[in-house]
């Protein structure tokens, strides 16, 4: 398996696959009504502006996204926001990690983890520190997060708009 910068050229199409497979399993953590509304926000329209939004944080920084790939599919991505967007929690943003069921157990959740904590040391950062939210549901990735150091710091809160 090699980790690598994503290539929006290439990958994008097995970028969208794990995307679409995170989203589904983040929803399904949730209940009928949770996993509703995540399935329902996955149209072509999200897509596009999804995979747009990822190739214009990668033309500003490169390593913002690196894939684990297996040839020509990909087993698993981690996805850094840029530096200019550290400003929302003053801090490095991890925004999303996500390992293909096919790959949990390995040590590829580690191996993207070391990517997302050299993408963040080459930021400039008012605070040098990592930050990311996780479902509260999700034992695995709390367990993850927290063999790696992370720490509660806040608690995230949202509301319907």
């Amino acid at each position: 398996m090699e980790t690598r910068p994503y290539d929006p050229e290439t990958d994008s199409g097995g970028l969208w696959e794990l995307k679409e497979r995170f989203e589904h399993e983040l929803g399904a953590l949730g209940g009928d009504e949770k996993a509703d509304s995540y399935d329902g926000k996955l149209t072509d329209d999200y897509r596009e502006r999804y995979l747009d939004w990822v190739a214009r944080c990668v033309e500003r920084d490169p390593d913002s996204v690196t894939v684990a790939a297996d040839g020509n599919d990909l087993a698993g991505y981690v996805f850094v926001l840029p530096e200019e967007l550290a400003m929302i929690w003053d801090a490095a943003v991890l925004n999303e990690l996500y390992v293909h069921e096919s790959s949990r157990g390995t040590d590829l959740a580690d191996e993207l983890m070391a990517a997302a904590y050299d993408c963040a040391r080459d930021q400039e950062l008012p605070l040098d520190r990592i930050m990311l939210d996780v479902d509260r549901e999700n034992g695995p990735a709390s367990g993850l997060y927290a063999r790696h150091g992370f720490e509660s710091w806040g608690e995230l809160r949202a509301r319907d708009l």
